[in-house]
């Protein structure tokens, strides 16, 4: 479950931004009780569901995803993936001198296995310059350890509270300048630290529209049940199929692209499939006029249909394992009711049993509604005279319960929007 994340200096970003799921105190239409539930750790701590945020293009909603997707990926790969001297992969504020040198900041607060965690970082492309985790296992902040960078004396100070256990001397004489405490303590098996890698590693989702391919729905139609609910949903989406064909066969290394992946890549690929059974072609089924099952190939169908078939595998197992979704850009050619139909699967306890969380970027305002949306998970983005990025919710306008809220969005009542100007003929 996530709570928040910030970031400071990154990309556009310049100062702390946050954005939060955990539910504000407003009262909302009562057909919105399901946008929101507990976090069944603390009583005054209620969280949503899904959050949705506005801007124009270039206003930095994608670098806040990015930077979540960043700080996944230093947590995930900095201990194991990464040598000494390998590059961190960030990218401070460049607009402003003051910054330019300084490090970028990460930290996210979230609940994993009954425990709240407040875990973060700075760093820059050469090392990790801070790093922190605030554990609250019986509701009680609980310090487990926190490292700072000493520049005079080119070296770490370090803070080890007595509530971490475990081989904390190896675990901090093993951890690399560019890696993290946390990803070499849990290589170096630390349990009580899994739970917050796990979150990282297994919980936090990151995509866009089309970075999915047809290919992990298509696996999970090699099984009955799976296959029924993802003909299910594609059938709630007015998806005109009925039934899902898929032709398998052994992977063959000839079968490769040539000169569109390096050797290393190629060869990870070769020695993870070689003799395995993959997903040779996928056949979408429909009835003629007279009854009769005619077979299309996924490529005679439509890009609609293609992308919807692609999203429903990746969606449903995000419901189904109360995954944390981060998507850049939902609307991209998706129909609005689509977009509101896969958005609304996360504000049922029917279809989200387990409370997936959704955080989208998107510019389809047909969905900002008040009958959608409770008025605490629309978030705004946009950037100042600085061309720093700002996020701030709908919440500071202190819209009107039942206010038509698309409308006052692109009548520039909460900003966000694009400066268009009359372009003059030369």
């Amino acid at each position: 479950m996530l709570i928040e994340f910030s970031v400071a200096n990154f990309r556009s970003v310049r100062e702390r931004q946050t954005i939060s799921l955990a539910k504000s105190k407003l009262k909302e239409l009562d057909s919105l009780a399901e946008n929101c539930f507990s976090s069944s750790i603390l009583a005054d701590l209620d969280l949503l569901r899904s959050c949705a945020i506005y801007g124009p293009n270039a206003a930095g909603k994608s670098n806040l995803l990015v930077a979540l997707r960043e700080m996944r990926q230093i947590v995930v790969a900095s201990a194991d993936e990464m040598q000494r001297g390998d590059e961190l992969p960030v990218v401070p504020f460049l607009l402003d001198s003051a910054f330019r040198d300084a490090p970028s900041e990460f930290e996210v607060v979230f609940i994993n296995r009954g425990v709240r965690y407040q875990y973060g970082f700075t760093a820059t492309g050469k090392r990790i310059e801070e790093e922190w985790l605030i554990a609250f296992p019986k509701g009680r902040a609980q310090h487990w350890y926190a490292r700072q960078w000493d520049s005079s004396k080119r070296t770490y100070l370090w803070q080890m509270g007595k509530s971490l256990q475990g081989k904390k001397q190896l675990w901090m004489t093993s951890t690399r300048s560019n890696a993290l405490f946390l990803s070499t303590a849990v290589q170096l098996n630390s349990e009580q630290l899994q739970p917050v890698f796990d979150w990282f590693d297994d919980t936090l989702h990151m995509t866009s529209v089309s970075a999915w391919g047809p290919g992990f729905t298509a696996s999970l139609c090699d099984n009955i049940e799976s296959k029924a609910r993802v003909m299910d949903l594609l059938k709630a989406a007015d998806i005109d199929i009925d039934d899902v064909i898929i032709e398998k066969k052994i992977f063959d290394s000839r079968d490769l692209p040539e000169g569109v992946m390096t050797e290393e890549v190629r060869s990870v690929i070769v020695r993870n499939l070689q003799g395995k059974e993959i997903v040779a072609d996928v056949n979408l089924v429909h009835k003629d006029n007279g009854g009769e099952p005619v077979a299309f190939g996924l490529e005679e169908e439509s890009d609609g249909t293609r992308k919807l078939f692609s999203f429903a595998g990746p969606w449903l197992d995000t419901l189904t394992n109360g995954y944390v979704l981060f998507v850049d850009e939902l609307h991209d050619n998706l129909h609005p009711k689509l977009v509101r139909f896969l958005v609304q699967l996360f504000h049922s306890d029917e279809t989200n049993p387990h409370n997936a969380q959704l955080v989208f970027t998107t510019h389809e305002t047909s969905i900002l509604r008040s009958d959608v949306f409770r008025r605490d998970q629309i978030w705004f983005c946009e950037k100042d005279n600085t061309k720093a990025t700002q996020l701030y919710p709908l919440t500071d306008f202190s819209p009107r319960n039942r206010e038509n809220l698309e409308m006052a969005y692109l009548a520039g009542r909460f900003g966000a929007l694009p400066y268009t100007r009359e372009l003059k003929r030369a």
